[in-house]
């Protein structure tokens, strides 16, 4: 069980960044693992091993056929390894005739899976690729996949429309080739990835494939998706398609959607989108155009997200608006030591409206700022409000609040 286990990391590590990586990766973990389950009787099997770490590829042919022919527990194994081996020195036909071997006189090991597997690499490395649709298997379909992409894009295009197309693929199967076509940078892949982001058979796929568009940035793929946009009615296609421009950093898109969507979830959307993509130089822009309260709350809400305390420290210094103005402090207030402690204090010191001065105490709470509210409440001439900055005191922990406390006291 735990052998098959190992098998699989390996599979994935292969389906993930390919054969070629694979084969750095994989070998030192799983054989390691093996040198500690091995049978430790088998001496051929044990050199073999070594040989493998050491890279000495025909040694280790050597010891594991040594190993095969005692014809004792590890025999199977040991086939594994010397077609492993047999592969990585360029033997590539001696790899397939081991695997075969293996395959033949071993049906029900646990090695079948991997042997497999190395089979689909093998084939794909003598140019002539294991098809994805004749494997049954999910994990070396995946595999197959990869390996076509890298050996013959062109005949691999056909073969992932009709993955892509068949009910009887699962969704991992699907998604993996969706995100193999987006290696492709042919014009046939380009509009195939476009159908599939427009069409709506399968809402998952479409969903993936507009992210995946997103991520390839480009003008190309941020026209279709702009294009999309427009088109679509489908609120979580189009929430989508903003979530893929902030991948690719499309600033002026979700700045042009914050100033003009209709749709105010949308609108919301785009904003956030904007902040996490850096955009802050736009959301200033954005709440200087607007009008609206509360899309401008919206708006200092993401300037809070992007960290852009300068822009929230003005607003709360000079907006007109008491409303705005509490918005930006309490947006400080959850920045921490970036929330700016001194300033806080000076807009309360300076600031008439009662609202934004309460506003400021529950900021310095938050940031357990107890020095300032120390400073607050020695200063504090209003009965009403030097017993709420006392009252928050009461809840902060720091030297400065325990020895005002113990003043308040005698």
């Amino acid at each position: 069980m735990i052998c098959k286990r190992i098998s699989f990391i390996a599979l994935t590590i292969a389906v993930t960044v390919g054969p070629a990586a694979a084969q750095g990766s994989f070998v030192p973990f799983a054989q390691s693992f093996q040198a500690r389950q091995a049978n430790q009787d088998d001496a051929d099997y044990q050199k073999g091993l070594q040989a493998l770490d050491a890279r000495q590829w025909d040694q280790a042919i050597s010891s594991f056929d040594a190993a095969a022919s005692h014809k004792g527990t590890q025999v199977d194994a040991a086939l594994y390894w010397k077609a492993w081996a047999q592969n990585r020195a360029g033997h590539r036909e001696d790899a397939l005739s081991t695997i075969a071997e293996l395959r033949k006189d071993y049906p029900s090991s646990h090695w079948i899976g991997d042997a497999r597997a190395l089979e689909v690499e093998v084939r794909a490395q003598t140019g002539a690729p294991v098809s994805p649709a004749s494997e049954s298997d999910e994990n070396l379909k995946l595999i197959a996949i990869n390996s076509l992409m890298q050996s013959d894009p062109n005949q691999a295009l056909p073969i992932l429309q009709k993955l892509l197309a068949s009910p009887n693929n699962s969704p991992k199967v699907k998604e993996r080739a969706l995100f193999v076509l987006t290696q492709n940078p042919s014009p046939e892949a380009r509009k195939l990835l476009t159908d599939i982001a427009r069409g709506s058979s399968n809402p998952e796929l479409q969903l993936k494939a507009i992210r995946y568009m997103g991520m390839m940035g480009g003008d190309q793929s941020r026209n279709e998706l702009a294009s999309l946009y427009a088109s679509s009615s489908d609120e979580r296609i189009k929430k989508a398609i903003l979530q893929g421009f902030m991948i690719s950093g499309s600033r002026a898109f979700l700045l042009k959607t914050a100033k003009t969507e209709s749709n105010p979830e949308l609108r919301l959307q785009a904003i956030r989108e904007l902040a996490m993509s850096g955009g802050q130089d736009e959301l200033w822009e954005l709440y200087q155009s607007d009008s609206s309260v509360e899309n401008r709350k919206a708006i200092l809400q993401s300037m809070f997200l992007g960290g852009n305390s300068a822009r929230l420290i003005e607003i709360a210094r000079n907006q007109k608006d008491p409303a705005l103005r509490v918005a930006a402090i309490k947006s400080l207030g959850l920045m921490g030591d970036n929330g700016r402690g001194d300033v806080l204090v000076s807009i309360y010191q300076s600031d008439p409206n009662r609202e934004a001065r309460e506003a400021v105490l529950n900021s310095l709470f938050l940031q357990h700022n107890g020095k300032a509210l120390v400073a607050l409440a020695r200063s504090e001439k209003d009965p009403e409000m030097k017993q709420k900055i006392v009252e928050k005191i009461a809840l902060v922990q720091s030297k400065e609040t325990t020895d005002y406390m113990m003043e308040v006291l005698r």
